[in-house]
This record gives structure tokens, sequence and C-alpha cells, in this order.
């Protein structure tokens, strides 16, 4: 985790900057483990976001805004009842542990003055949001641990608050680094120097762990980000053990040297906070932290004037990744559901077929019976009787009914015939039916993949509920049951997202549908009769449109298209895929076809491979 101890203390102190003597406003709870607190302060407006989620904990100042639900939660309701009108006097940082407290001084409802504190404990999964009173008892915490979740401490109103249990490593501010490498704790004390040089061998001859993991265990607040870095700037590989430093003398004095730099820094809140980069280009964020330890120049390295900003830059990215996943993850277990749910129902209906893949021997029966009726003796097991409609007059050996007569045998193999040919032709349309919802479930499946935004997400949810696959509890709030009504008025005028476009190298104009009511509006509202309509045979995926407007279409604009369509489909990690295109006016939807679905006529095809690369160099910013 990037928000490391050092990086709380560094937050602690710009908060402290920033918001000491402020006014606490409004309060909201946009997200189940997320509090947001409108602080006015030294004549600015602020907001401090404060979050127990067990992937991203932290607590900043923020620029985002988010939508909050109708109803406030239970929990938001009493930081209201308790904290709005009071005013921050100072935030406190826990030894390292990465446990800030927000001090609030509050009027109660007799005109006393009382002290709360607002606890937030950046521990991953465990991390909490707490409301505690001046005498240390909580008040609530935005999740309750039980004595049955947890038997070391419990978390619940009216129990006094205990902190979290200490992880017994070094506080930097007392690290000393001869200490560190010798048999003692680490922190300073009066026989350090006089017996560093016996203790060194003693400790670190036998110690396999990496340097980094030894600097991870040894000292609080250090993440495994921050070990990489002191062994990077002191030149060494940090993956080594520990041990090889008594082979390296000088690596040991340069990691102890950038030791007593990171410390030093530390004690002085000499923090310049900084975003790190993949690479240059600055595309992808992978880590921040407010420690530098090196002046030498890095372009993978953004640094800001704060470390709110940083952390709101750096989580805005995630938290929104993660948001989309989520919904994604929910819409494609249902999808999951009902193609399974296909499947089964398809394995049933080819297995009800074989069962009556015989008919036709059933009719033979039938009429081979009735053709030589006078001939077959009474109470007869079987007959064997030659097969007048092949060329030899084979005999065909059929079985009997000893009980029945003939012509009841006749009748009787006549009857299974014909509930064997209904079976067929009702079982036959079922199946035909199970495969196009499949078809369209797959479909659907793959362009949910694709999304790339809570919107597009939406608007697929949204198809799923009109198709009976989704009910309308997925839009969980009010505000977003409005919302939605809002979207749907203003999808009968234009496209709730716009279609992705991208244009050929002979400079036409391509459109790629990202669901399936995108894929009927292009092909049907926004393309002409003329221009070319384009999809991957037989595979789920997008239409794509080529926009002619009259003009003929070189050859380089129908393959790229083509290589889009292919790419914007199931196949897209294949080769040669085959993508078959015609003229919009030879493509038909179906009465009482599902979103998405046509069938077309007068096509060719082309066979492309995927490109990514030449999909992004089309694509139009």
């Amino acid at each position: 985790m990037p928000l490391d101890g050092i990086v709380a203390d560094c937050i602690t102190k710009e908060l402290n900057l920033k918001l000491t003597g402020g006014r606490i406003d409004k309060i909201f709870q946009p997200e189940p483990d997320e509090i947001i607190m409108f602080i006015r302060a030294k004549g600015a407006n602020n907001k401090l976001l404060l979050s127990a989620n067990p992937n991203y904990p932290r607590i900043h100042l923020t620029e985002i805004s988010k939508d909050n639900p109708s109803t406030p939660p239970v929990f938001c309701m009493l930081l209201r009842k308790h904290l709005i009108g009071g005013k921050i006097t100072g935030f406190d940082f826990n030894d390292f542990e990465r446990i800030i407290t927000v001090n609030i001084e509050t009027v109660n409802e007799l005109g006393d003055i009382s002290t709360k504190k607002l606890i937030i404990e950046i521990m991953g999964r465990h991390s909490n949001i707490i409301l505690v009173n001046e005498s240390g008892k909580i008040i609530d915490a935005i999740k309750h641990v039980t004595g049955e979740i947890s038997s070391v401490r419990e978390v619940m109103p009216a129990r006094e608050y205990v902190l979290p249990p200490s992880q017994n490593k070094i506080n930097p501010l007392n690290l000393d680094a001869d200490a560190l490498f010798s048999s003692n704790t680490g922190e300073k004390g009066e026989n350090d120097i006089d017996n560093k040089a016996e203790n060194d061998d003693a400790s670190l001859a036998d110690n396999t762990i990496s340097i980094e993991k030894f600097l991870l265990d040894k000292i609080k607040g250090f993440s495994p980000f921050l070990c990489r870095e002191i062994c990077n700037s002191a030149g060494i590989d940090g993956k080594q053990p520990v041990s090889a430093l008594l082979e390296n003398p000088l690596a040991m004095l340069s990691l102890k040297d950038v030791l007593r730099k990171a410390i030093l820094k530390i004690k002085l809140g000499d923090y310049t906070p900084y975003l790190i980069f993949e690479d240059e280009s600055r595309n992808k964020m992978k880590d921040f932290h407010c420690l530098s330890l090196t002046n030498t120049k890095d372009n993978r390295r953004a640094f800001l004037d704060s470390i709110s900003q940083v952390i709101d830059y750096f989580y805005a990215g995630k938290v929104y990744i993660e948001k989309i996943n989520n919904k994604k993850s929910s819409l494609l277990k249902i999808l999951d559901t009902h193609i399974e749910r296909c499947n089964k129902k398809i394995a049933i209906q080819q297995e009800e077929l074989r069962q009556v893949s015989d008919r036709e021997k059933l009719k033979l029966y039938g009429e081979l019976i009735t053709a030589f009726i006078y001939s077959i003796p009474h109470n007869a097991k079987k007959v064997s009787l030659p097969n007048y409609y092949s060329e030899n007059n084979e005999l065909v050996e059929i079985p009997l009914d000893e009980n029945k007569t003939p012509q009841e045998n006749a009748q009787l193999y006549f009857k299974r015939y014909n509930k064997a040919k209904s079976t067929y032709e009702h079982v036959s349309l079922q199946l035909k039916e199970t495969l196009e919802e499949l078809d369209y479930l797959e479909g659907v499946s793959h362009l949910l993949q694709n999304c790339s935004n809570p919107e597009e997400i939406d608007e697929i949810a949204e198809e799923l509920i009109e198709q009976g696959y989704l009910t309308e509890k997925y839009f969980k709030s009010k505000k977003d049951a409005l919302r939605r009504k809002t979207q749907r008025l203003e999808t009968k005028q234009k496209l709730l997202s716009s279609p992705l476009h991208y244009k050929s190298s002979d400079g036409f104009d391509i459109f790629v549908g990202k669901n399936n009511k995108q894929n009927d509006l292009l092909t049907f509202k926004i393309a002409s009769s003329k221009d070319i309509w384009m999809h991957a045979r037989n595979i789920p995926g997008s239409h794509a449109i080529i926009r002619t407007h009259g003009r003929d279409i070189p050859n380089t604009t129908l393959e790229e298209a083509a290589m889009l369509a292919a790419y914007h489909s199931k196949a897209s990690k294949s080769s040669k895929v085959p993508v078959d295109y015609t003229t919009v006016k030879f493509v038909k939807k179906p009465p009482g076809a599902k979103p998405g679905m046509v069938i077309y006529e007068r096509f060719k095809t082309l066979i492309v491979t995927p490109d990514e690369a030449l999909a992004n160099r089309l694509k139009v910013k």
C-alpha cells in the first residue's frame, strides 16, 4: 500500500496546517465506507475525505465531487448530530501506525463544550472510521467489529476505544542506523557504539531475508515501496539477503547514509509529495510518496505542492476503475447465470431431438405393415418385410406387439411417428430460440466487458431490464431511478453515449456501436441505405458502419473497417477473423428480434486480424 506511515505523517502535518481552527459545515456519506466533511477554514472551503475502503483506505483533502444517497446512512446522520458546527482543534498521528485522529470541539445541547475524536484507522481490510467521546467511549463506527469477528479488539458503541495492537517496530524518529544492523532493536542506547562491532556479525551473518524485507520488518511506517527506494538510492540490490552486507562494507555504509538522510527528512518534516508513473509517457500511475531521496531527474515522477493532491489524483482513477469493475462484475454474474441456463437448456433440447431422430423409421414401419398387412400372421412378435423404397428391396425387421393385430401395430407406429414428428418440430423451434438467446447473451457479455465508463454499463443494464433479465431494483436509489428515467427520455432524441468514431487512412468515417441499442441506432437510424455495414461472422460483437456519402470505398478502408469490426468482437484476440459486409439496405431486423440482432443478405467476406495499435491510430480523439 503506497499510503504508509511516513505518508500518513505528511498528511497529518498538511491537515493541521490547512484545517486547524476550521468549522465543520456539512457531512456526507457517498459510499458505505466513505465520509466527506465540508470544512470552512482560513477563509476557504475544504472537503476532507475519510475512507475505510478495504482496498483504498485514506484521509486527505479532495476536489472530487460525488453523488450522495437521497437518504443519508445512519452513521452519516450520527456524525451530523455530533459534529456539525464543531471546531477542528487539530490532527494527531499515532506513532507512525497509520492511525489519524481528528480532534473536534463541539457544544452539546446544554451549551457545554465537549471534545470528540473522529479516528481513522488505515489498516487494509480492517480499516475503520470511529467516533469517540471525551471519556474515550466509542459512540459509533462505520464498521462494527464484534467479539465473534475479532477476539483481540471489539469496535462497538459504548465500548472503550482501544488502539489496535502495536507492530512492535522501531519508531523512525528513534532509529539509529548503526544499531539497526546489530543484534539490538535498532533504537539508540548507551552501549550501541561499544557493542556494535561485536554484534554486527552475530546478527547478520545467518540472516537470509532480503534487505528490503529486513527494513520493512524493523521500522514503523516504512512500506515495501519506501524500502525499495532506500535500497535503490543506496545503489544496492534490495532483493539480496541482508547477510550480503557483511561482504560489502561500502554497500553497508551507503545504506546507512541513505537511512540517516531519510530519518532526518522525517524528523524535519521535509516532505516533497510526488506521483510515480509506469514510464515516461505518464499515462499510467504506479505509486506515490512524499519522501524524495534522490536529486536525479526522473521523468517518471511528477512533484506536486500537496500530498492531498497526490493522493486525490492517484486514487481517483483507481476508485473509478474499481467502481466500473464492480458494476461490470455484478452484471456479468447475472449474464453468466443466464448463459449457464441456456447451455443446460440446449443440452436437454439436443437430447430430446436425439431421442426422436428415428422418427422416419417409425413412419416406414407403419407404411410397410399397412402395405403387407395380409401377409403378417397374428400374434407375431416380429416380421421381416421388403422395403419398397430401396432399390434392392432389402428386408426390414419390424418388432410387433403380439397382443395387437397388424392393423393396430401399424396405427401404433404412425401414432409414435406423429408424436416424434411433433416433438421434433416443437423442440427444434425451441432450440433455435435458445441458441439465438445464447448468442444474444454472449454478445451482451462481450459488449459489457468492453465498457469504459458507468454510463455505458447503465445503458446495457437498461437493455437487460427491457429484455427481462434484470429488475428495476438494479438502480437502487431514487436518484439513480430518476436519472435513468431522464436518460430514457433523452434516448428518444439521441444516443446516451456516443459510438466509437474512427477515421480510415483514406479519410472515411467509421462508427462502431458500444452496445446493442447503439448497434440498432447506428444501423437503422444513423446510417444511410448506401453506407457499408460490417460484423464479425457468427461471433458476438459490434456493428461497424462506414459512412460512404455516395462514394466508392477503397479496399484499404474496407480492410480497416473489417479489422475494427473484428477488434470489437469476441474474436479480438484471434487471427484470420471472417467479417461479413454489405450495404445497409440489405440489413434487416426480424420482428420481435432482440436488440442488436439482424439478418443480412448479398454480403461479401473479408478475412482480417485485429490490430490494437492500428485501432488506436485510427481512433478519433
